[in-house]
C-alpha cells in the first residue's frame, strides 16, 4: 500500500512578482542536449516535452546561451537569433496552450567551454585566465569526442564586459519576443557570472575583482541591463553557493552569497533560486550547513525564495510549510515524470529516470515516459 502523505502546502498556489502560479512544484532547468546542432534551435519535439510538463507551477527552461560565445555543450539552445526566437515561440505556445508558465534561463558558460563552440574557434572567456578541471562535452562536434579536456580561458577586457552586458540585454529582449513569461539569470554552478563572483577564479585587479563588492559588480550590472527590457517582477536569479563543473569555489561562500542576496534586494525582482549541495553539482555533503546559509539568504532577499537540490516531495512540503521557501524546483524527477504534480497529489510512485538518455538523442528518454493518464498532445 502506498504511504499517504499530505503535501497540501506544496500544491497551493503562490503569487511571485505579478504572476500567480497554480502550485509550488517548479521544474528546474534541465540541459537535455537535443537542439539543432547548427542553428541551436528548438523543434516540435521540445514543444511536446515541455507541454507534457505544463502542470508545473513554473517551468524554468533548459539553460539557453545568450550568444555563440556563451555555448559550452553540444546541442544546447540559444536565444540570440531570429530563428531561435521563432523556434522558442512554438515551444512557448504549446506550454501556454496547456495552461503553463515558463521563464527562460539566460546562460553564458564562460570558461566551461571549448574552442569548437567559440566564434572563429577563439579561446573561451572568463573573469581571469583559468583552465577548468574536467572535460567539455563536445558530442559529435569533434571526432575525438564526446568529451575532451577544457582549454585555457582568457580574461575578458573591460570593453568586452560592456559588450557582454549588451549580449545579456539582447537575449532578454529575444526571450520577451519569443513569448517567455520572464527570465532567470543563470548566476550559478560555476559558469561565467559565478567565475566573476568566486575568488578561486577571479584574480582581477580592476573594479571587477578583489573585494566581494567588486566581484558582484558584473551580476549587478547585468541585472540593471535586464531591467531596461523587462519589468523587475519578471526576472529571477539562480545562485549556488557550492558546486558546479570546473572545480571553482570561493574561500568564503557564506559571506559572498549572503552579500549577493542582499545586493539583489531592493530591485523588485521576482525571486532568487538557490541550489543546495547535491550529487549532481558536487558530492552532496553539508546539506544542513548550507541549509542554514539558504535560510539567511531567504531572510536577506526581499522577493520570493525558490530552493533546489534533491528534494523529496515530503521534504519540499515541509520547507513550504515552515516558510523556508516559497516554491521548490525539482530537476531529475521531472525528466521521468511529466505529471510530477499529479503524482505528488495522489501519492503515486515516481518513474525512475534513465541516465543513459539524459543528453542527446531524440524522443527516447525524453517524451516517452509514462504518465498516470494518457498525455494530451498540446501542439
Amino acid at each position: 500500500m502506498t504511504k499517504q502523505t499530505d503535501n497540501t502546502d506544496l500544491l497551493r498556489d503562490v503569487k511571485i512578482g505579478d504572476l500567480t502560479f497554480k502550485n509550488r512544484v517548479f521544474m528546474a532547468p534541465l540541459t537535455r542536449a537535443r537542439s539543432d546542432k547548427d542553428g541551436h534551435t528548438q523543434t516540435p519535439l521540445h514543444a511536446l516535452y515541455y507541454a507534457q510538463r505544463a502542470s508545473a507551477g513554473l517551468i524554468i527552461s533548459e539553460a539557453t546561451q545568450i550568444s555563440q560565445e556563451g555555448q559550452g555543450y553540444a546541442w544546447t539552445p540559444g536565444i540570440f537569433t531570429d530563428a531561435q526566437v521563432k523556434s522558442w515561440q512554438v515551444v512557448n505556445n504549446a506550454i501556454h496552450n496547456a495552461g503553463g508558465h515558463i521563464f527562460c534561463q539566460l546562460w553564458h558558460v564562460g570558461a566551461i567551454s571549448h574552442r569548437v563552440f567559440q566564434p572563429d574557434h577563439n579561446q573561451p572567456v572568463s573573469s581571469s585566465v583559468w583552465t577548468p578541471k574536467g572535460e567539455a562535452f563536445v558530442g559529435d562536434y569533434l571526432e575525438d569526442g564526446p568529451t575532451v579536456p577544457h582549454a585555457e580561458a582568457r580574461a575578458l577586457s573591460k570593453a568586452e564586459i560592456k559588450r557582454l552586458i549588451d549580449d545579456y540585454k539582447h537575449a532578454a529582449q529575444s526571450a520577451k519576443d519569443a513569448g517567455f513569461d520572464g527570465v532567470e539569470l543563470h548566476a550559478a554552478n560555476g559558469y561565467l557570472i559565478d567565475q566573476f563572483m568566486r575568488d578561486s577564479v577571479n584574480k582581477r585587479d580592476d573594479e571587477y575583482g578583489g573585494s566581494i563588492e567588486n566581484r558582484l559588480r558584473l551580476l549587478n550590472e547585468i541585472i540593471d541591463a535586464l531591467l531596461e527590457v523587462l519589468p523587475a517582477q519578471r526576472i529571477g536569479v539562480r545562485l549556488s553557493p557550492t558546486g558546479g563543473p570546473g572545480g571553482s569555489y570561493d574561500s568564503a561562500p557564506e559571506a559572498l552569497y549572503l552579500a549577493a542576496a542582499k545586493a539583489l534586494s531592493g530591485k523588485g525582482l521576482a525571486y532568487i533560486h538557490v541550489i543546495r549541495p547535491n550529487n549532481h553539482t558536487g558530492d552532496g555533503s553539508n546539506k544542513e550547513g548550507m541549509g542554514s546559509l539558504m535560510d539567511k539568504m531567504r531572510e536577506a532577499f526581499d522577493g520570493a525564495f525558490i530552493a533546489n537540490g534533491e528534494f523529496t516531495p515530503d521534504e519540499a512540503n515541509q520547507w513550504i510549510k515552515s516558510k523556508r521557501a516559497d516554491a521548490i524546483a525539482f530537476g531529475r524527477p521531472y525528466i521521468a515524470n511529466p505529471d510530477l504534480v499529479e503524482r505528488i497529489a495522489s501519492n503515486a510512485a515516481l518513474n525512475a529516470p534513465d541516465a543513459a538518455t539524459f543528453y542527446g538523442g531524440q524522443y527516447e528518454g525524453y517524451t516517452d515516459y509514462p504518465s498516470l493518464k494518457k498525455t494530451q498532445n498540446a501542439l
